[in-house]
């Protein structure tokens, strides 16, 4: 089983969902993806975290991001957790939840950590960019819920990022001031950012959020 690495290809495979068989290359298209792994169906923090995808899916589908999810049980046992997460979360579930009961996409990405379950997936999180790269890798384990504002932060400086000479620093929120990368030379910052920089150090200079008005 090789390592799925930062900027290596997201590993292709065909499964079958709760919205039908999918190849995931093909469904993700041109758009960015999330894949992300829960333990087990009719589990209570898997059903939070699935309900507050739902809700959030304005917010991808803003982004350019379509979300799939994943866990070992079946296409049955989806369809009947999904009710109880409509019912409980006051959401409609809106994307698809893969089927993965032959482990075979667990394994592909590595979600399966023995050492915390050999049977049941860890929580992880994929974000794959339009050229289906991996842009960041994130792992949780089974106990505690993840956070997607945390992954829409992410998202929006993985795509400011990819499209600008710039960097994000710690704590950034979208609008919020950025760092102009090293390999930009200071005379150069001028023509590349016409809002204006701040030389605070020579490496460390910054400037407002180029793509927002």
């Amino acid at each position: 089983m090789a390592t799925i690495r930062l900027g290596d290809e997201a590993p292709n495979f065909t499964a079958e969902t709760s919205e039908g068989k999918i190849d995931f290359h093909d469904w993700l298209g041109d758009s960015w993806g999330i894949l992300f792994s829960h333990p087990a169906d009719y589990t209570p923090v898997c059903t939070t975290e699935l309900g507050t995808v739902a809700k959030y899916k304005a917010e991808f589908d803003k982004r350019n991001v379509k979300v799939v999810a994943l866990s070992v049980d079946g296409l049955e046992s989806h369809h009947g957790w999904i009710k109880d997460i409509n019912e409980t979360q006051n959401t409609i579930v809106n994307f698809p939840i893969i089927a993965d009961e032959d482990k075979k996409v667990s394994e592909l990405y590595d979600m399966i950590h023995p050492n915390a379950d050999s049977n049941l997936t860890v929580r992880s999180v994929f974000v794959i960019d339009n050229n289906k790269k991996v842009k960041l890798i994130i792992t949780y384990p089974a106990s505690t819920g993840r956070n997607f504002d945390e992954l829409l932060r992410v998202i929006d400086s993985l795509q400011l990022t990819a499209y600008h000479k710039v960097a994000t620093p710690a704590n950034w929120q979208n609008g919020d001031d950025c760092v102009v990368v090293p390999a930009v030379a200071t005379a150069d910052i001028p023509s590349l950012f016409p809002k204006g920089h701040k030389e605070v150090k020579p490496y460390l200079r910054m400037t407002p959020q180029p793509n927002l008005d």
